[in-house]
């Protein structure tokens, strides 16, 4: 079996992506003395060994790892400022829906009845200073500005097994993490086509009808967190529940579940929609702690069971868990490479398309058989050990 190093990692990439990106990738500058292949995978192996700032991208471009890091040539980290302020996202954005339509043809959803999409904002890029107009302020208890950062709308595949972020959207000027999804949804259906996904899930931040309205209009059934932002739906399903024994029990991965689903409340005024089903489940883990908790649907319960629905409903905290803690806290989101908008937009596009790549390579490629498939930081290990490796030609 061929050793497992950047290189083939590389070679899976490329194949995966195509050359074509590699070729150009959305290159703005007009003189480049530097190819946008070599300054592309820079960052795509960067963020795959976990070292997220240029000053570690240049120390492996100009250290003796170069070659077995899959880089031609060395350069500076002021290379990889000036090629990320001029770079266009859309070719990073199309190359992440072709590498999720290839998956998808590829049968790697097959194992589950319902794909859907998370779709939830987050903060990154913290800074003491007012840095560029993309920078919003923070506040403090007593209403004071203590620090600046960036904020993200981020969309996600859930509820196959397999979580695959792909693309993102920043808060502009006097914009808002509503707005920011909004657009996100719409222009991330669009690229992927309506017939990819089944559900989108959201928490009870989103839960308008003005939102509710364009997931139905791009094909989506919306699973919401029902919240005190609709009082009036949330008291009537409280009321009603409070009342009946469990609609049924189960046993879901380790939990003892106890769910209430009723599908014929009233919409409240805005809402076009004939009836709303409401889910409630109640959730007994072994230790003792219980979590409860409910969300609605348009979805008819002759099409989806209750069960589906909790599972659909507890695939939200993908967003949170497999693409906001791992890109911030292992692939260098919440590091600010080079303070630039545009930089910072496709610093964060380049961090997803490194995500994505990097689970299909551990958990579809490199899983074929019946082993069992290498955890995250394993793979990186083998990854910085290949580094160091001298290959010996043969001279006899």
């Amino acid at each position: 079996m061929a050793a497992l190093t950047a290189r083939r990692v590389k070679a899976f990439v490329v194949k995966r992506v195509g050359k074509r990106y590699f070729e150009h990738g959305g290159d703005g500058r007009s003189q480049p003395q530097i190819a946008a292949r070599v300054l592309l995978w820079a960052h795509l192996i960067g963020y795959l060994l976990r070292e997220c700032s240029y000053h570690a991208m240049e120390a492996l471009a100009r250290g003796p790892a170069r070659r077995n890091a899959g880089l031609s040539r060395s350069f500076g980290d002021d290379a990889l400022a000036y090629f990320t302020e001029r770079l266009d996202p859309d070719p990073t954005r199309q190359a992440l829906v072709s590498v999720l339509r290839q998956t998808k043809r590829n049968k790697a959803f097959d194992n589950c009845r319902f794909i859907g999409l998370a779709i939830d904002g987050t903060g990154t890029n913290r800074s003491k200073k007012n840095r560029c107009g993309m920078c919003r302020p923070r506040y403090n208890a007593r209403h004071q500005v203590c620090g600046y950062s960036h904020h993200l709308s981020l969309i996600t595949v859930v509820g196959t097994g397999l979580s695959l972020p792909f693309d993102v959207e920043p808060y502009g000027p006097g914009d808002s993490e509503y707005s920011a999804s909004r657009r996100l949804l719409e222009r991330a259906v669009h690229a992927l086509g309506s017939r990819f996904a089944d559900y989108v899930v959201v928490d009870g931040e989103y839960a308008t009808a003005p939102f509710l309205h364009t997931a139905c209009a791009l094909g989506l059934h919306p699973v919401a967190r029902l919240k005190n932002n609709l009082p009036g739906l949330l008291a009537a399903a409280t009321g009603r529940f409070s009342a009946l024994a469990p609609t049924s029990i189960h046993q879901i991965d380790g939990d003892r579940v106890e769910l209430w689903d009723i599908d014929d409340f009233d919409p409240w005024q805005e809402l076009r929609w004939p009836t709303v089903r409401v889910l409630r489940y109640r959730q007994h883990r072994p230790d003792g702690s219980v979590c409860e908790a409910y969300w609605f649907t348009n979805w008819s319960m002759r099409k989806v069971g209750s069960v589906s629905l909790y599972r659909m409903a507890k695939s939200r905290w993908e967003v949170e868990n497999q693409a906001f803690n791992d890109s911030k806290s292992r692939y260098g989101l919440e590091h600010a490479a080079h303070h630039h908008p545009q930089s910072l937009l496709a610093n964060a596009l380049l961090i997803v398309l490194a995500i994505v790549l990097e689970r299909l390579f551990r958990l579809r490629y490199l899983k074929r058989g019946s082993h069992r498939p290498r955890p995250a930081i394993a793979l990186l290990r083998i990854l910085r050990l290949s580094l160091g490796h001298c290959p010996h030609s043969d001279t006899g």
